[in-house]
């Protein structure tokens, strides 16, 4: 245990591996950073602005475009540096709270779209009574659940990672400071750590994944309940009449189907990192897995969710008008 202290700061490898593809590595993580910053601001803005949006399903897209938008930018500004300057320099403190946040805002990421598979649910199962149900105040409830666990579940992680000891090797063979590398650095027993990010990683990932299957399950089958098409077509017309806005209320079930593509990116590429043993990990694959949790899906997450939606088009499209243009001819 008299090492415990030697480490100072981590030196991050990152793609240092591949020197050949350091530019393109940079030009394309660039350009997605940069599109899914500009489209989360958007989203978030527009929501808060616009009336008209002031429903729960994008009360809670925003939601997950600010944790988007302070998720990516945890992680990509430091490794757009790091690729930049190919130093990868981390002080011990910046590291604990690199992971901190990290994990905090993965956390949230992860429940969030549980709450949004609820939301669907009831809206397609249950619309008679959805605004009964999903009222303003659950909704606040949902969301600061979702953020709050994110806050004290990454508190315990981290506190256990950074209290390990830490005999002098410092180089992460990652990207950002995460869980797996940092274990594998450590020089002392380790095998609480693991149970306890095993036991993080189930309920982190996998029930909020469970969750989201048995809404979907069973707003299928609810759809096909119904014999005809125009009974579908009404049945989720209804599903919002003057409760869920315009253009949701056509497309809810297809906006059903982009939010399970985004899920199983997501969760599959998180549970892949986090529910394993130690002696399985892997550095190689792993910073490349840990691009699509990190990097893809918040870049995907607007698209799929928000800018496919004419209601969240027409919105955005009157903002943009009214600024450049606040005078009615």
């Amino acid at each position: 245990m008299e090492g415990k202290n030697q480490t100072t700061e981590f030196i991050m490898k990152g793609f240092s591996c591949h020197p050949e593809f350091q530019n393109l590595l940079f030009a394309v993580i660039f350009i997605m950073y940069i599109t899914s910053l500009l489209g989360n601001i958007l989203i978030t803005i527009t929501v808060y602005l616009d009336s008209t949006l002031h429903a729960p399903m994008y009360y809670f897209i925003s939601n997950l475009s600010l944790v988007d938008i302070c998720y990516t930018s945890v992680t990509i500004p430091k490794l757009l540096t790091n690729l930049l300057s190919q130093k990868g320099t981390i002080s011990f403190i910046g590291c604990a709270f690199q992971m901190y946040f990290l994990l905090s805002l993965g956390t949230t990421e992860c429940f969030l779209p549980a709450v949004m598979a609820y939301d669907r649910f009831l809206a397609i199962c249950n619309p008679l009574q959805y605004m009964v149900h999903m009222n303003k105040q659950l909704c606040s409830c949902l969301v600061g659940i979702s953020w709050a666990s994110g806050l004290l579940l990454s508190l315990v992680q981290t506190t256990l990672i950074f209290t390990l000891p830490y005999c002098g090797h410092n180089q992460i063979d990652h990207f950002y400071c995460d869980i797996p590398p940092l274990l594998y650095l450590a020089c002392g027993d380790t095998s609480m750590n693991e149970i306890a990010v095993f036991v993080a990683g189930l309920l982190i990932t996998l029930m909020p994944a469970l969750l989201i299957f048995v809404s979907y399950v069973h707003i299928i089958s609810a759809v096909l309940k119904i014999t005809s098409a125009d009974g579908r077509h009404k049945t989720f017309s209804t599903c919002s009449s003057h409760l869920i806005p315009a253009d949701a209320r056509h497309k809810t079930f297809s906006t059903c189907s982009s939010h399970l593509i985004v899920i199983i990116l997501f969760y599959g590429s998180a549970s892949a990192m986090y529910l394993r043993p130690r002696s399985s990990y892997v550095p190689e694959s792993d910073r490349f897995l840990a691009l699509f949790y990190s990097v893809v899906t918040p870049t995907l997450n607007p698209i799929i969710y928000s800018l496919r939606s004419k209601d969240i088009s027409k919105a955005l499209w009157r903002l943009i008008t009214s600024r450049l243009f606040p005078f009615k001819m």
